[in-house]
């Protein structure tokens, strides 16, 4: 039986701009073939046995000829496969998509094109130029900036074309970008023409280059501009002065390390993104069983109903506390004769989702908090259960026991050092890509410089963050400045003062 084929747009550049339908063929998907301007985020989306192939084309370097990546997805889906030929913008607009249906219906094979929004619209629109507006432009085209070259001659009316459409926007169109000028002015389009490249659009480190028909091939040198971009030709380019919206954010260009657990960082990512930061996620932390196999926490369940005061100090301390309850056949019924602690709102709110509303939230999120607000409810003799990270700071434990409580610590989880790509960290650091990083514990400030060799020096001209003193004082501890310390000891914290933050 042969597989089945999606040819999928999968949009300008960010990769949240794939459509619904794009990300639900990703998640059945048991090949995934990309190309060069598909952003890898996407295959976020997919399962993680996939069988990923890269067949990226850009220009003077290809992976693959266009006639074996049409036979490639043929035969992959002949084993029986659900692909995915994953194509940056729209498969049928300037993608080759129809090329590769055509060989796939040759082959017998059933296909469905998903179509995506193409950069035609895209970059124009993220840099605050609408292809059309009712006062300056009723008409739009979209062209080629790169025909076919085996052809011999140019299929472009240029004649017509020139001054018949009000707003001309041309694809991979930089390389060529003297004839493209050449040909409109000698059929009469001015050469005072206002006229836009946009490289990268929809992605933070999207540039924008203002000119005019008459002088963008000189100023596309001057400014030493790129591929890929977007050529855009009309009187709709100086609308970008009153709409420019996506590059006035906050933080846009941005580029900042996100060393959080993967499975925890997207909400982080998510946050800075909206404020135009440009996030490279390289986990330096996992989360993991504790090294004594659940043996203290198991114990700590078995005698669960003896607890007085049960405190929460952490997200991943709630989760896999319940998850190991739920094991034991236990549910939340379990903790009924408790009171509950929780440091931290994002622990209390994550204790709301097993229905549990905290008696006591400190104020301060910090061991020092919870101790000054308990002192009033333990007594000699108060049964006091902590679920926690397997290495943490003693000062609560501690605290409970000089107030006269008996005190149990179990072992819920373990951090250790991720799986990331040490060598691409290290690259985009010494070659000074990345701004600013982020740290969200202890953890992952000890972990990082492990995944660079302890070289602290190619984090001085990098910006820190952290998410609460007790993180910036691991990282004064290990030699790095803090620049940026959260007020509020949570995401949301560490968003506001980053964005605030002028330096």
């Amino acid at each position: 039986m042969n597989g089945m084929v999606y040819l999928v747009g999968a949009g300008p550049g960010d990769y949240r701009l794939i459509t619904l339908k794009g990300k639900q063929c990703l998640e059945k998907a048991d090949v995934v073939i990309c190309d060069y301007l598909a952003d890898k985020r996407l295959l976020a989306f997919a399962p993680e046995n996939i069988e990923y192939i890269y067949v990226g084309k850009k220009a003077g370097n290809h992976a693959m000829r266009q006639e074996d990546i049409s036979q490639l997805i043929a035969d992959k889906a002949k084993e029986g496969k659900c692909v995915v030929r994953l194509k940056g913008g729209d498969p049928f607009v300037f993608g080759r998509g129809g090329e590769e249906a055509e060989v796939l219906k040759q082959n017998g094979i059933n296909f469905e094109i998903v179509p995506g929004v193409t950069s035609a619209i895209a970059a124009p629109a993220y840099a605050g130029i609408p292809v059309t507006n009712r006062k300056v432009a009723v008409s739009f085209a979209v062209i080629t900036g790169h025909e076919d070259p085996t052809k011999g001659k140019s299929d472009i009316n240029w004649e017509k074309l020139s001054t018949a459409v009000d707003t001309l926007v041309f694809l991979m169109g930089v390389g060529n970008l003297p004839h493209i000028t050449g040909q409109l002015i000698k059929y009469g389009r001015s050469a005072d023409t206002p006229a836009a490249l946009v490289r990268w659009g929809t992605k933070a480190e999207q540039e924008v280059l203002i000119t005019t028909v008459g002088k963008a091939a000189e100023d596309v040198i001057k400014h030493n501009l790129k591929p890929p971009a977007v050529f855009i030709v009309g009187n709709v380019v100086n609308l970008r002065s009153t709409i420019q919206w996506f590059d006035n954010k906050p933080l846009f260009g941005k580029n900042i390390l996100i060393t959080r657990a993967r499975e925890q960082a997207s909400r982080l990512t998510e946050k800075l993104e909206e404020l135009g930061a440009n996030c490279i996620e390289a986990p330096a932390i996992k989360i993991a069983p504790p090294d004594d196999d659940f043996t203290s926490l198991d114990s700590a369940i078995a005698k669960i109903r003896e607890y007085d005061w049960i405190i929460f100090t952490s997200t991943n301390g709630v989760e896999r506390f319940f998850a190991r309850l739920n094991e034991k056949n236990l549910d939340v019924r379990a903790l009924s004769r408790a009171k509950i602690a929780a440091i931290g709102t994002s622990t209390a709110a994550k204790l709301k989702n097993y229905g549990i509303i905290a008696d006591k939230v400190p104020t301060m999120f910090k061991a020092e908090g919870i101790l000054d607000v308990l002192k009033e409810d333990i007594t000699p003799g108060t049964k006091v259960l902590i679920p926690r990270a397997q290495k943490a700071r003693e000062a609560l434990p501690q605290g409970l026991r000089r107030m006269g409580a008996t005190v149990d610590v179990a072992e819920t989880y373990c951090t250790k050092m991720a799986d990331t790509n040490k060598a691409q960290i290290k690259n985009l650091l010494q070659n000074g890509r990345i701004d600013m990083v982020t740290f969200t514990s202890s953890s992952t400030v000890e972990n990082l410089l492990k995944l660079i060799d302890n070289e602290a020096a190619l984090l001085n001209n990098v910006k820190k963050a952290a998410i609460g003193p007790i993180t910036a004082q691991t990282c004064k501890q290990k030699g790095l400045d803090v620049d940026i310390e959260a007020d509020i000891y949570t995401i949301d914290g560490l968003v506001d003062k980053i964005k605030n933050f002028r330096g």
